[in-house]
Formats: structure tokens, C-alpha cells, sequence
């Protein structure tokens, strides 16, 4: 069912004379150089940087369109000693901005509530029940966090009922710009903050930055936060560029060294234990856990989780998060097949551009991952929705490389809203417009996608052998990370290699495989895990293979070992 990947080797045809005074500047091989130049890093001082990040290479908040007028009303509530309340999304980046900023204005001691919108009832973003909320309950500033730059009308009833907005959000934004006390987003026209790829948390911070500068507060204090700015960068899939991977390296180290009661209760509860977590940890442990609540439940569970003051709460709150990510997982599974078996029983699918299903007692909480699954499994762009309440809504997922929020642009008149980025967008629409939908989306990608987009490729940075696998070589991969868009984990190609007739699977369906990657001559060997991989048993048990991979410390072990993460497998003589 996946498709077939094609193995595309990087030309790296930098200028030779840059080349050669950046190996010498910065001692490293030439396959290093040519790694950190892929990455937009071309001078001594740049690449210095990258090796090590530091805190006093953030930029100067003020730089952000609007923080002025932010910083401003912010400090204006503090000193008059307003209700504040803390507003954001129900995912891992809003839950993750809301905690965060709660968490510091109750250490400066802010009269600060929370409001995490009910998926369901309220749908994402600002809705009028929470603007409501805020006006009954005495709250004059509501600070909104990953969400807001398309909440016109929401923000002009806040104005009429006499609350104002920060907005601190890292969508799309249109020309139009709410009517908020201030808005900051780095996307909005006319923004020139250097960091266009900050998570909703990240703008949060830089508004909390900005505020210390203002006032003179402690940064020190401030950057005890950064655990949680870390899980939004890596959950939310951001680009860890410029300072968001200042803010991951710092975050990182805390999470590891300082964490909260509720960070610790829930890697216990994610499996992870005491072990050193990552960025993939995050993204695959954490990340779902921390979703399922807003999927299942609300959101705020979350939020309690993260703002737990001692290790017996903090545990409450982190098992029943992870029931609900059991119970995630359960309709995830059933809607999936459902979804298969839809696609296998319509002919037209065989010849579309695009994947299009509609359910209507599919869980709204859960589209987002089944469209994720399809684009995984046959490799295009996807609109997956259901209805609830009588509205329509939806998740749309994307291939590499594919615009799907300009996609969906063209299909703007048939929607009741629409929102998110380029490789993923939310939506809503009337039941009687999804045919027309439908068709337009079709008309659209087939018009748009292009032949390099209708197939997996992996970009391969270098053909090793084993021999190049040395323990400096090692050392110099594992100080790239934190991985993630914008740095991936380097890719390599290995050839040959001997068979592994002790190659096993494992999980819970045994779809994946594990063996050991040697080649005939080398005097050494590396585990190799090969996930959603099962079909390649016989062929590494059986016959020489050639595999694509990247390098992981596997911190399971104590102490950890390398691995390798096999992209994919072929026959040696292919």
C-alpha cells in the first residue's frame, strides 16, 4: 500500500573556495561542512553559534510588530492589579503557551485565570462563550496564545463588552488584522522580527521577555520555563531554526535536569521513566498524551497537569491523561480501517489526486491523525471530515512540499472558515457545500501538485561505509541535534550489507523490524530499527540489502547506544 520511495543523493555543490577555508576555520571534514551549508550556515561565527546556542543570542523582543502596545497594556494590568485570563488552543502548543504564561504571572503575583475552549462546543480559536466568560467573571485582559489573528468578530464583541486582547499567535494571517489591543505574529504583514518560525508558546515568551526587559524582572526566572516552550517547539513541529533551537537546546536541558511535577508524572506515565528524553520522545511519548486531552476531553486537563504544584497531584492529572490517550488510540484504530475500507470500495480513488472522506460519526478529536495515516499510507494531500452539531469540520494534511493552505485558499468561498499552515489546515463548512468542496479540491491539486510531489523522496546526504562510522563521526552527528524541521537528523546510505538471519519484529501488531547492520568486512555492527518496516523481513534475513538511515542515540540502554533509524530497505542489486 505505501508507496515506493525514490533515494535522491544531495549534489552539495557549494563554492569549493567557501568550502575549503570553512574546514580549515572550523576543523571538520568536508561531508560536515557541506552538512551545516545545506543549513543556511556559510560563516565561521554562524556556525560557532549552531554548535552552541545561547541565551544572549535571542532577539530583542521589541523587534516584534506590536510588542510595544503589548508590553504596554500588560504592564498597565499589573500595576492596577487587573484579572488577567490566559487563553489558548486545546493542543500541545496552546496548553503548553497557556501553562507557561500562567505560571510566570502567578509567580509575579497576578490575579491570572485560565480558559482552554471546549473543542466541541466552541470549535478552535477565540469563541464568543469565552469572550463572554472573561467580560462575566471581571477579567479586563485576556492574553489568547496560538490563536486569534482571524478572530474579527470575536474580538469586536470583546471590545463592545470592554476586554481587551493581547493576541499572541504564529498562523497565517490575512491582510486584515483583528481589532485587538495589540497582535503579535511574527506572519502579519509588515513584521520584520528575524524568527518567522516561533510556536504559539514562543510568541508568549517574547511577550514575558519583553516584559522583564520593560520592567527590570530577572531573566533567570524566565527561563525556568523554557521546558515547556521546548515540548510546544517540538510538538507543533515548528522549525527548529534561529531561536527556537536556542530555546529546545535550553529547554531540553530542562526538562532533563529541573522538571516540573507534571513533566516527570508524565514520562513516568509515557514510559520514559529517568531516562534523558529528547525532541522524538516529545514528539511521539508526549506529544499524543498531552493532544488526547483536548481530543477527549478538554483541554485544561492539560493545563492542571502542567501547573500541578506537588507529585500527588501531578499524578491525578498525568494518568488521566493517558487514559484518555488509551482511549485515543481505540477510535484511532476503528476510524483508520474505516477509512481504509471507504478508499478500497470507490473506484475513483484509483485515479484522484487527492484523498477525500466525510463520516459523520467520525471523532472530531481524532480526523487530524486518521488524514495524517491516509497521506503515510498513499501519499496525498488529504481532507478528512466529519459533523457534529450540525457543522462540518475537518483536518487537512499534506505531501512534502505541497502548499495544502494555498490549496485550500482556492476552495475559500465554499467554507465558513479555514486556518493553519502549509502543511496543515483546520476547517468548517455547511453540509451542503461538500460536493462542490470536494471537486474544487480535486480540480485544485491536480491543477497545482507536481511530479516530484506524488512521490516519497528521501534527500540522502552522504553514501558511507562502515569505515567512516568512527567515534569522532558519531560524536560530530549527535552535536547537530536537536533535530527536527529546518535541522533534520542527517540521512546516509549504506550498500551491501551482510543478511541478518536473526532479523525479528516487534510491536504491538509487529510492524516493525530490528536487526543488526554490518557489512562483510567491518568489525563491528549497529542495531537497526526499521518502523511500519514488517514486509522487509525476508529480504534482510535472506540477501545482502542496502538500507537509507539516520544515526539516534537510543537512551533505553544505560549507558545509551547508537542505532540507526532505517528510512527504507532495498535489495542490494536494485
Amino acid at each position: 500500500m505505501t508507496k515506493q520511495k525514490i533515494w535522491h543523493y544531495r549534489t552539495h555543490d557549494a563554492d569549493r573556495a567557501l568550502k575549503a577555508r570553512l574546514e580549515q576555520q572550523c576543523e571538520l571534514t568536508p561531508l560536515f561542512i557541506d552538512l551545516l551549508l545545506e543549513r543556511g550556515l556559510d560563516s565561521q561565527q554562524s556556525i560557532a553559534a549552531f554548535f552552541a546556542p545561547s541565551l544572549e543570542d535571542l532577539h530583542d523582543p521589541f523587534l516584534m510588530k506590536n510588542m510595544e502596545q503589548a508590553v504596554k497594556r500588560l504592564t498597565l494590568a499589573l500595576e492596577r492589579e487587573e484579572r488577567v485570563l490566559v487563553y489558548g488552543d486545546y493542543d500541545v502548543d496552546g496548553t503548553t503557551s497557556v501553562s507557561l504564561i500562567y505560571r510566570y504571572l502567578g509567580e509575579l503575583g497576578v490575579d491570572v485565570g485560565i480558559y482552554i475552549p471546549d473543542r466541541y462546543r466552541e470549535g478552535y480559536g477565540i469563541s464568543e462563550m469565552g469572550v463572554r466568560h472573561a467580560a462575566q467573571n471581571g477579567y479586563t485582559l485576556v492574553i489568547a496564545l496560538d490563536c486569534g489573528i482571524k478572530a474579527y468578530n470575536e474580538i469586536e464583541l470583546a471590545n463592545q463588552l470592554g476586554v481587551d486582547f493581547i493576541i499572541c499567535d504564529h498562523h497565517f494571517a490575512d491582510e486584515e488584522i483583528p481589532r485587538a489591543c495589540a497582535v503579535l505574529d511574527p506572519k502579519q504583514p509588515d513584521c520584520h522580527y528575524p524568527c518567522k518560525y516561533l510556536s504559539g508558546a514562543g510568541v508568549g515568551f517574547k511577550l514575558l521577555q519583553a516584559l522583564t526587559i520593560r520592567k527590570g524582572l530577572p531573566f533567570e526566572t524566565l527561563i525556568q520555563h523554557l521546558d515547556l516552550l521546548a515540548i510546544s517547539i517540538a510538538a507543533d513541529l515548528v522549525e527548529i531554526v534561529d531561536e527556537n533551537r536556542i530555546f529546545a537546546t535550553y529547554g531540553l536541558r530542562r526538562l532533563n535536569d529541573h522538571p516540573s511535577p507534571g513533566i516527570k508524572a508524565l514520562e513516568q506515565v509515557a514510559g520514559i521513566g529517568e531516562r534523558e528524553i529528547n525532541i522524538q520522545d516529545i514528539i511521539f511519548r508526549l506529544g499524543p498524551r498531552i493532544n488526547a486531552a483536548g481530543r477527549m476531553m478538554n483541554g485544561s486537563i492539560a493545563v492542571e497537569l502542567f501547573t500541578s504544584p506537588d507529585a500527588d497531584t501531578a499524578e491525578l492529572y498525568a494518568q488521566i491523561v493517558n487514559s484518555s490517550n488509551i482511549k485515543r488510540q481505540g477510535i484511532d484504530r476503528q476510524m483508520t480501517s474505516e477509512a481504509l475500507q471507504m478508499i478500497a470500495s470507490d473506484p475513483t480513488q484509483q485515479f484522484s489526486k487527492s484523498t477525500f472522506l466525510f463520516n459523520t460519526h467520525w471523532h472530531k478529536g481524532v480526523i487530524g491523525i486518521v488524514a495524517s495515516r491516509l497521506v503515510d499510507m498513499y501519499y496525498r494531500p488529504t481532507v478528512v471530515l466529519t459533523e457534529a452539531n450540525g457543522v462540518v469540520s475537518g483536518s487537512a494534511r499534506s505531501v512534502v512540499g505541497f502548499d495544502i493552505y494555498d490549496a485550500i485558499s482556492n476552495c475559500a468561498d465554499l467554507l465558513d472558515s479555514f486556518g493553519g499552515h502549509k502543511q496543515a489546515v483546520g476547517l468548517t463548512m455547511t453540509a451542503d457545500k461538500i460536493e462542490d468542496f470536494k471537486a474544487r479540491f480535486e480540480e485544485v491539486v491536480a491543477r497545482k501538485i507536481t511530479q516530484s510531489q506524488k512521490q516519497p523522496i528521501i534527500e540522502i546526504d552522504a553514501l558511507l561505509d562502515f569505515s567512516d562510522l568512527t567515534s569522532d563521526f558519531l560524536h560530530t552527528i549527535e552535536s547537530f541535534a536537536p533535530f527536527g524541521p529546518g535541522n533534520p537528523a542527517p540521512t546516509f546510505a549504506l550498500l551491501n550489507l551482510r543478511p541478518d538471519p536473526g532479523a525479528r519484529l516487534f510491536g504491538r501488531n509487529h510492524e516493525h523490524l530490528k536487526l543488526l547492520v554490518t557489512q562483510n568486512k567491518a568489525r563491528c555492527c549497529f542495531t537497526g530499527i526499521a518502523y511500519q518496516q514488517a514486509s522487509s523481513l525476508q529480504l534482510v534475513q535472506n540477501q545482502s540489502f542496502n538500507i537509507c538511515f539516520s544515526i539516534e542515540k537510543n537512551n533505553f540502554y544505560t549507558p545509551p547506544i547508537t542505532q540507526f533509524n532505517i528510512k527504507d530497505i532495498v535489495p542490494a542489486n536494485e
